[in-house]
């Protein structure tokens, strides 16, 4: 799988802009490409994939973690530019209707592969991808507690990364089993995760790529 970091509070190159949001694209062999939550700002979502290279109108599905506008502020001008054939969004998002909308409640496989942990704690839910090295779970801010996100994500298999928003988690050692570490976006404690996990640590911002 490979998934490029769109949107978010840094960037790895000087051409990208940045600004307080997250999104990211992720691409599975024989799955659609999904497009993990949308920013804050259309005009900088898209102005970046467009130096990244991403055609709008090749990403099949949208994936909304949470209705935080963070999250959520890009999605009209990106639904401007594309027709994906479905959006993922948590109950707790309101207002958005369409034949292609689905409310994810409970965990779900969404393809081969791929499943959502579902809205846990009423708000938020997480993507996972599973690869031949473990469950990549893809999260947004990680407002429900972690060990909830992980003890979901866990039956889907022996999770091996965390990729994205972790907001004020503190408790390392619930990341001792896991393989890499990508804190982005709101995540409080960056510099003590990459202390607590140097070798697993890989630096967020927009711009990065990571391949597993």
């Amino acid at each position: 799988m490979k998934i490029t970091l769109i949107y978010d509070n840094t960037a790895s190159r000087d051409d990208l802009q940045t600004d307080w949001g997250f999104s990211a694209l992720v691409e599975v062999e024989n799955a659609p490409t999904i497009l993990f939550d949308t920013g804050a700002n259309g005009e900088i979502l898209l102005s970046n994939m467009e130096k990244l290279g991403i055609d709008p109108s090749s990403i099949d599905e949208v994936f909304i973690s949470h209705a935080h506008f963070d999250h959520t502020g890009g999605l009209s001008e990106f639904l401007n530019k594309s027709n994906p054939t479905k959006i993922y969004i948590p109950p707790s998002f309101r207002g958005l209707k369409g034949s292609g909308v689905t409310r994810i409640t409970e965990p779900a496989r969404l393809h081969e592969g791929v499943y959502s942990t579902g809205e846990l704690d009423g708000i938020e839910q997480s993507l996972c991808v599973k690869t031949d090295k473990g469950i990549v779970i893809i999260a947004g801010c990680s407002h429900p507690p972690m060990r909830t996100i992980l003890d979901t994500a866990g039956q889907f298999g022996t999770i091996y990364a965390i990729i994205g928003g972790l907001h004020g988690f503190s408790d390392f050692a619930l990341f001792r089993d896991l393989e890499l570490i990508c804190p982005t976006h709101c995540t409080q404690h960056i510099a003590e995760l990459k202390q607590s996990y140097p070798e697993k640590y890989v630096a967020g911002g927009a711009g990065t790529v990571i391949e597993i």
